[in-house]
Order: C-alpha cells, then sequence, then structure tokens
C-alpha cells in the first residue's frame, strides 16, 4: 500500500507557484470549461513533468468553501495525473458550481476536460 500512496503524491515540484506561470498558461495556452471548473493547459519544455495550478476567487464564498474547492481540484489532479500526458502544465480554475460537489462529481469534470482537450492518455 505504501507504494501506491508514494506513486500518486503530488510533490511541490509539480505545482505551478509563480504569477508568471499561470499567466503564461492563460496568455498561451488553451481553455476549456467543463462543469465546475475551468482547464487552462500549455505544452512544458521536453522533458518536464506535468505541472499544476489552481486558482479560486472570493467569489466562490468564505475561505473555508475556497480551501474546499482547492482540496477537491488537486485531490482529483493527484488521482488522476499518471493518466495526463507528460510535460503538460495545467491551471484549474474553480467555478461557483463546485460549492456542495463530492470529489466525484469534480473528478469526472477534470477527466472530461482532458480527454476533450487531448491531454489525456490511457497510460495508467
Amino acid at each position: 500500500m505504501a507504494a501506491a500512496s508514494q506513486r500518486l503524491r503530488l510533490p511541490r515540484a509539480m505545482r505551478l507557484q509563480r504569477g508568471g506561470e499561470f499567466s503564461e498558461a492563460r496568455r498561451r495556452g488553451q481553455r476549456l470549461v467543463r462543469g465546475c471548473l475551468i482547464a487552462n493547459w500549455y505544452e512544458l519544455p521536453d522533458g518536464a513533468s506535468r505541472r499544476l495550478g489552481v486558482v479560486t476567487t472570493r467569489k466562490l464564498g468564505s475561505a473555508v468553501v475556497r480551501n474546499r474547492a482547492r482540496r477537491l481540484l488537486r485531490e482529483s489532479f493527484r488521482l488522476q495525473q499518471h493518466s495526463i500526458r507528460p510535460g503538460i502544465g495545467l491551471v484549474l480554475v474553480a467555478r461557483a458550481s463546485i460549492v456542495g460537489k463530492e470529489r466525484q462529481a469534480v473528478e469526472r469534470d477534470l477527466v472530461s476536460a482532458l480527454r476533450a482537450a487531448g491531454v489525456w492518455s490511457q497510460a495508467r
């Protein structure tokens, strides 16, 4: 069991953190709206791993609501990370409809967006 959890970790190196990285995704990347999220993605330089950034706005609600939305998006990505093509920078923006959703529903929206975007690979 420890090997499986190690394999599905989401280390800090896999996270987009600087504002410039988010801006690059918006400027260079493509955008797709699906259900409770907006996905912005772009190609990273050769040899780069998958990277994730999450955006939640105050329009969603209190800090508790925004933190839950971030956790749901990160967990959905973490569980599906090996099905996403390597070399993709992905920024997920939570929409108001994420409030009150369960993880499985958020994960379904994420998978739907990734398939429509063409960054989904079945290698799992």
